[in-house]
């Protein structure tokens, strides 16, 4: 399924915060060699939200941590506002991380569960020596009030002491605080419930606009990754199979893995009619992939071409970009 290629990536005079080329994350296991991604290639202009979706496993939340050097990838560049992060020394990585701050998926966790959480938000502060002591405590507060948490009860409360839409507002609030210039957002609201969902995703979508932030949006809900992000990339078994604005993708995919995928969003209709749902099967193991399209094996317009021919990146519509041999008609 897809694809190689780099003919979905802004020209070289496209104002780019981060262009990822060619990554490769691989992780030695007791079975062989586990291939997470391979070779995927992308980029994120300045001031827009990404969306990166698939189902689980596709290699997806491995993309942001490599993006973060958590660990550092296997072959392939990472190139953030011109520096590419790969052939940084770890001081340096570590600097970067500064203007490249991360929002895990489970809100708790990522707390200390025994410091007040006001300390956690400060931390990053105190760490680099960012301004006076009454001018950090001035700037938490700040922020904690702009996600929508009370200061005080933040000075004197542990994680738990916190729902998990809190916990979550709080991790916004710590990755906000070194001011970065980009977010990635690691399925941040997949463990909250529906309405406290709405809530995160539209404070990332305020906190955007106020402070310029540029935003790579993690997630396998197809309609929580329509609803926020500006252009979608779809991953299959660590590819890219296409790469369209949200608009376009969601009204017209292109690519059977993605057409399956919008074709399973719920609908809130009891008499929807659901008799030409697909059962595609469970995906292969991304230790020995499929040769050529690795989608093939699931694929209900596969041929002998895509068994043994790996299709590339091509634009079969205006910003739309599809890595298929048989791609379904608009």
């Amino acid at each position: 399924m897809a694809g190689t290629g780099h003919a979905h990536l802004s020209d070289a005079d496209a104002d780019s915060v981060l262009v990822v080329k060619d990554l490769v994350m691989e992780f030695k296991v007791s079975g062989g060699t586990v291939k997470a991604v391979s070779g995927i290639s992308f980029d994120v202009r300045r001031g827009e939200t990404l969306g990166i979706v698939g189902e689980s496993g596709c290699g997806k939340s491995t993309t942001g941590r490599a993006i973060m050097q958590l660990p550092r990838p296997t072959s392939g560049s990472i190139e953030f506002e011109g520096s590419d992060l790969t052939t940084l020394s770890n001081s340096e990585v570590r600097e970067a991380r500064t203007k490249v701050q991360m929002i895990f998926q489970d809100p708790v966790s990522a707390l200390n569960p025994r410091r007040a959480v006001r300390d956690s938000v400060l931390e990053p502060l105190a760490i680099w020596n960012r301004g006076s002591k009454a001018e950090r405590e001035k700037l938490v507060d700040e922020i904690l009030e702009s996600v929508g948490i009370d200061p005080e009860r933040a000075a004197e409360s542990r994680p738990h002491q916190f729902s998990g839409g809190q916990c979550q507002r709080i991790s916004v609030a710590r990755a906000l605080v070194l001011d970065p210039t980009l977010i990635i957002c690691d399925e941040p609201v997949s463990a909250l419930d529906v309405s406290v969902q709405a809530q995160v995703l539209n404070l990332l979508e305020d906190l955007k606009v106020k402070y310029g932030l540029t935003l790579v949006f993690i997630a396998h809900d197809l309609a929580v990754v329509k609803n926020i992000s500006d252009r979608v990339a779809v991953m299959y078994l660590g590819k890219m199979c296409e790469v369209a604005t949200s608009d376009d993708l969601y009204a017209a995919p292109r690519h059977p893995y993605t057409n399956l995928l919008v074709s399973s969003i719920p609908e809130p209709d009891p008499e929807a009619d659901h008799s030409m749902a697909v059962a595609i099967g469970e995906p292969p193991s991304p230790i020995n992939p499929p040769s050529g399209c690795r989608f093939h094996p699931r694929c209900p317009y596969a041929s002998e071409r895509c068994a043994s021919e790996e299709p590339e990146l091509e634009e079969l519509a205006p910003g739309h970009f599809v890595a298929c041999h048989h791609p379904v008609a608009p």
